[in-house]
């Protein structure tokens, strides 16, 4: 049987629509009345893990699920071993550089040596930054980021745009660009190199309803 982590939230509908595409319906895991995190497919041949955005790669990682949809930011701040196989195009967003609206600093590189920048996504600020060749104080949040510039607790944060309406909404604004991200389709490299070919079918499926 073929188990795929799904993400909760924002990019749930449209990962379980894809699939529904490539003729897996998981639609039963966007019921607002379940409360199953293990739910099988409409036919049985599969089954899927209700699992946090984060976690995704951690199941796939391990083998406890062969197919698996995250985001490519979470790909580039875990850097775990598995296999990017489709960018699925949506739940678009960026990574950014942002401070506080009156603050004087109009790129990343004006920033001073030795500031604080706070973020979600240590591991992808301290690579932006090394090849600014900018040492900065990291400080690791899990939530609410914002936060940081407007109490003094950093002079920039790292963080994920999507619309902007939240960095402005606390007169912040986006700087810099890291990257771009979107939601992509992640197998277990061994799981691929055994398989089947009941995983590669569902693969160029999901490729043809993409493209």
């Amino acid at each position: 049987m073929i188990t795929v982590a799904l993400p909760k939230g924002a990019l749930l509908k449209d990962a379980v629509r894809r699939f529904a595409a490539a003729g897996l319906d998981f639609s039963a895991i966007t019921d607002p009345d379940n409360r199953l995190l293990m739910v099988p497919s409409a036919c049985g041949s599969a089954r899927a893990l209700l699992v946090r955005n984060g976690d995704v790669p951690v199941y796939v990682a391990y083998g406890q699920a062969q197919l698996g949809v995250v985001g490519y930011d979470v790909l580039r701040e875990q850097q775990r071993p598995v296999a990017q196989l489709l960018d699925l195009g949506f739940g678009g967003c960026r990574m950014a550089v942002a401070v506080r609206e009156s603050s004087p600093y109009r790129r990343a590189a004006d920033l001073p040596p030795h500031c604080r920048v706070a973020s979600k996504f240590t591991r992808c600020a301290a690579e932006y930054f090394d090849a600014l060749d900018l040492p900065v104080d990291l400080i690791h949040l899990t939530g609410s980021v914002e936060l940081g510039p407007l109490t003094g607790v950093s002079e920039a944060i790292v963080d994920l745009v999507a619309t902007g309406r939240t960095l402005r909404d606390n007169g912040l604004i986006a700087i810099e660009d890291l990257f771009h991200s979107t939601a992509r389709l992640v197998g277990h490299p061994l799981a691929l190199r055994l398989d089947d070919g009941r995983l590669q079918e569902l693969v160029q499926a999901m490729a043809g309803v993409t493209a």
